[in-house]
């Protein structure tokens, strides 16, 4: 049988039904828009979470109080919350560690803060200058924090594009005005540059005042409660944590590293933590979205089955005037194949739609990778061949005598 003929009967036969033919499809074209879909908003969120991660800084190095714990032992709860840093620990690793660029010692917490009968409770940072290294700020309007302003304990602020929005209005000019932290009044100063994010470390909604005015008006003591170090490069981040570990250990006279009362965390160490976060992410939605394909195959087979029955005396005359089984096992496979590959190319086209629409009206960030549309299009053809095949084997299996007897 000519190849010709085949896709001729193919078309004919499909056609020939168009309704049952689009239902049948129609399965497909769900399961791989879905497919498409799902995967296109968990490859979205883990490149979301790596901009934001490699948004925080360059090449950082997080130090937080909090004890660590040897193996076997409890969870430490208390890390991050604890208070054993202070600014002497920030300066010797300033003046001590080798391929440091910048430090910035860090008070942050969440306050109300209040100005002309608006009110937000967003994340108050006591800040030196070396923060906009460290955390690549950069300022839109005004000045950042300056060292006269941590020497002279002023009482002064920088504004996010977030905290400017929600207390003076989307886009005011909110340089010179006041706002109200514990009953205090506050100055603004500057707005740094938008850099985008989402919940409670949106860098846009925070406000920096001088680390010397948080600790002396906010907190009242003089721990800090995160250290942020920028090393030179890349290649240096995992010797410069390192130093710091063995400095501060010195410093705090704790023999035994199981036993610190700080804990160190790189750039990388977070990114990979994240990434694999989101992969597994990933997987768990393309896994539940192919479960629609499964039912799509077998909603293939179905109609296969059906065409079988209803083809049975075509398939003994072809028999009795010479098809062999070859030809016949082809023709109903190829027609299983024809379904799911359009239906695949449909519900390729579908997917990325609905995740092009799902960006551009800003619901969720999405990413259409060219792997996906290649996997999809593969499982299509494999439902295709898989489904396909015990339909077309049971047609060529047909006894030509028994089918043409068929009633």
């Amino acid at each position: 049988m000519k190849t010709t003929d085949i896709f001729e009967e193919t078309k004919s036969a499909l056609s020939g039904n168009k309704a049952r033919s689009g239902l049948t499809m129609l399965g497909i074209i769900i399961g791989i828009g879905s497919v498409i879909t799902m995967l296109a908003i968990g490859q979205g969120a883990q490149s979301s979470i790596q901009n934001s991660i490699q948004s925080i800084g360059s090449n950082m190095i997080m130090v937080q109080p909090g004890a660590q714990r040897g193996p076997g032992s409890a969870v430490s709860t208390g890390r991050g919350a604890a208070k054993s840093l202070k600014l002497s620990d920030a300066q010797a690793i300033s003046q001590q560690v080798d391929s440091v660029l910048a430090v910035s010692p860090e008070v942050s917490g969440r306050y109300q803060v209040t100005a002309k009968g608006t009110n937000t409770n967003t994340q108050i940072t006591g800040v030196e200058p070396s923060y906009t290294i460290v955390r690549n700020i950069e300022v839109d309007s005004g000045s950042f924090i300056t060292d006269q302003n941590v020497q002279s304990n002023s009482k002064v602020a920088v504004l996010g594009p977030t905290s400017r929005d929600d207390l003076f209005g989307v886009d005011a000019d909110a340089l010179g005005q006041t706002i109200v932290i514990k009953k205090m009044n506050f100055t603004v100063i500057g707005i740094t540059v938008s850099k985008g994010g989402s919940g409670f470390n949106n860098q846009d909604d925070m406000i920096y005042i001088p680390i010397s005015t948080a600790q002396k008006y906010l907190t009242g003591d003089e721990y800090v409660t995160t250290i942020s170090v920028a090393a030179q490069d890349a290649n240096s981040t995992t010797a410069v944590q390192q130093e710091i570990t063995d400095l501060l250990l010195n410093l705090h006279h704790i023999s035994d590293p199981t036993l610190a009362d700080f804990s160190t965390l790189n750039q990388a160490d977070i990114a990979s933590a994240a990434s694999s976060i989101a992969q597994t992410f990933t997987i768990l939605l393309g896994s539940v979205a192919g479960i629609s394909l499964v039912v799509g195959g077998i909603g293939i087979m179905n109609m296969m089955l059906t065409t079988v029955t209803e083809r049975t005396r075509e398939i003994g005359l072809r028999k009795a005037i010479g098809a062999k089984r070859r030809d016949i096992s082809m023709q109903f496979l190829v027609e299983a194949i024809t379904l799911t590959f359009i239906g695949g190319f449909l519900g390729i086209i579908i997917g990325w739609g609905v995740a092009f629409g799902l960006t551009y009206f800003g619901v969720i960030q999405t990413k259409v990778a060219l792997s996906s549309i290649l996997l999809a299009f593969g499982v299509s053809a494999a439902i295709g061949i898989i489904f396909g095949y015990y339909p077309a084997t049971r047609a060529a299996k047909l006894n030509p005598i028994e089918a043409l007897r068929y009633e």
